[in-house]
């Protein structure tokens, strides 16, 4: 599908899709850029035949398609490498969970012969790191990419049929509807993850007990959240702040909501709102973005 093939940041997608590129072989040649010594020798203990670029110069002038792996923050960095040596014959994509902040920094700095079509795949896990790389990880998962009056339909075209060569589902929105959704959708269930953990932390000091040994499957499945990559995670939060600002606000009027059923001790209210939460799961199973077993399937 490529001839050349070049993945900047090899972590935890970034070596999922080394893995699949390779067993699928879609480019005849794959190269890896890493700025971490220590992923870059487990990339190598992978065994996976791809070429570890020191640095980007001339080397990328004839790649022909990039992915950008690394966390968003980064990007910066990286766009005037591309500008001084890449073709325009290439194609640039991106996997950063946010969206409008990337359409800003593109057309503020990369130059207006190369062609960015930002991609979003639904996939991840809360580890990171090349060793936990998956070569099934984007299969029957959304993928969506990023389509605006501008992009290079022929471009596009392409990006698609490699998403989906890869196994994803292939969906196109534009950038604002992007970052609200995924303000509800992932986002904010991060953050709530991340400001559980520090409350049960915070009610250990206050009372001077560890609970932590005591986590019930609750507590327990929040904490997988938040053992996600923290680097990644605030960039997506400070990226997408209108939205998550907004999010945030109408999480915590129907929190208070909760607090003031509670209170009033209104049954009927309180097992209303129950039942119908349980109806969006039945939904997400139905829609087979989860499997219907008990504890998520775990053995």
């Amino acid at each position: 599908m490529f001839n050349r093939l070049l993945i900047i940041g090899c972590g935890l997608l970034g070596s999922s899709i080394l893995r699949a590129a390779s067993n699928k072989k879609l480019s005849k040649k794959i190269f890896i850029y890493e700025k971490s010594n220590k992923n870059i020798s487990k990339v190598k203990k992978l065994k996976i035949p791809c070429q570890i670029l020191k640095n980007l110069n001339k080397d990328i002038s004839d790649i022909d398609f990039v992915i950008m792996c690394t966390p968003m923050s980064e990007y910066h960095k990286i766009i005037p490498k591309l500008n001084a040596h890449l073709s325009s014959k290439s194609i640039i994509t991106d996997v950063g969970s946010t969206k409008t902040n990337v359409l800003k920094l593109i057309k503020k700095q990369l130059e207006k012969k190369l062609k960015w079509i930002p991609s979003h795949p639904i996939a991840g896990s809360e580890v990171s790191g090349p060793e936990y790389g998956n070569k099934n990880l984007f299969l029957n998962k959304w993928c969506v990419i990023i389509r605006e009056k501008t992009t290079n339909l022929k471009k596009l075209k392409v990006l698609k049929k490699f998403w989906k060569k890869l196994g994803s589902q292939v969906i196109f929105m534009n950038a604002n509807s992007h970052d609200k959704i995924f303000s509800i959708t992932s986002h904010l269930p991060h953050l709530i993850a991340y400001n559980l953990i520090k409350t049960a932390k915070d009610f250990e000091k206050i009372q001077k007990n560890s609970l932590i040994k005591f986590s019930a499957g609750g507590l327990r499945d929040f904490s997988r959240i938040a053992a996600s990559n923290e680097i990644m995670w605030r960039d997506v939060f400070l990226s997408n702040k209108k939205n998550m600002v907004s999010a945030i606000n109408l999480f915590t009027k129907n929190l208070n909501l909760f607090k003031k059923n509670i209170e009033r001790k209104d049954s009927k209210q309180l097992v209303k709102k129950l039942i119908n939460s349980k109806k969006v799961r039945k939904q997400i199973i139905k829609l087979k973005q989860d499997i219907d077993k008990p504890d998520f399937g775990r053995k």
